[in-house]
């Protein structure tokens, strides 16, 4: 696929953003269950309609939504974990069994990581315009493709597949693992990731074997 092919952001990963997001239960919801998938849905349309599946142009207008549609991901991601943690300390009723726990806390895992995915697509180098069109000479991550010429070719670009293993490694072992964050936003959002992701992982896990003894 040719840089001026890739798509602006990965409607297959926002649209299981959006299905996540109405599986969580109510008290661990942003807003009604109606309300984000909305939000979302209208944005990726927005996005879709400005430039339908290709980037072969910069706008000024897409940037801003693309943002948006990312922001409301992530901040919907940080309530649900600031409730379930709350749901599990004051043993709330959805994390009253282990198998509701367990489904819970894996929802909301895997919302982390979609999230914090399309967030690092999103901003590295400027956003995939951006990035399709020049390489930025001050990396926000460093992937090793970059750094060492020899693994990949000159016209190499990050794609989501790359941001996405991102996420999920951050969101496993709490650690970006092959990419180095260089700039302060992606160092503040890989250490917000982390902690979410540790505090789900662990509080889930103890309070699931708490919940089976």
């Amino acid at each position: 696929m040719s840089p001026s092919a890739r798509p602006l952001v990965d409607g297959q990963a926002v649209a299981t953003a959006m299905m996540l997001t109405t599986l969580l239960p109510d008290d661990l919801r942003l807003a009604p269950r109606w309300v984000l998938p909305t939000v979302e849905g209208l944005l990726l349309l927005a996005l879709a309609a400005g430039a339908p599946g290709r980037i072969d142009r910069r706008s000024t207008g897409l940037r801003p939504l693309s943002i948006a549609l990312v922001g409301v991901l992530a901040l919907s991601v940080v309530w649900s974990t600031a409730q379930l943690v709350d749901d599990i300390l004051q043993s709330g009723k959805e994390t009253s069994s282990a198998t509701g726990l367990l489904q819970t806390g894996g929802t909301v895992w895997a919302c982390t990581v979609l999230a914090f995915s399309l967030l690092y697509f999103e901003l590295d180098g400027g956003g995939a315009a951006a990035r399709a069109h020049r390489l930025p000479r001050t990396p926000a991550l460093a992937f090793p493709q970059r750094l060492n010429p020899e693994l990949a070719s000159a016209c190499w670009r990050a794609r989501y597949i790359d941001h996405l293993y991102l996420g999920l490694t951050i969101a496993t072992v709490f650690s970006p693992t092959e990419v180095t964050p260089l700039a302060p936003w992606a160092k503040i959002a890989m250490g917000l990731q982390s902690l979410v992701s540790l505090l789900v992982l662990g509080l889930v896990v103890a309070r699931a074997v708490t919940a089976l003894a």
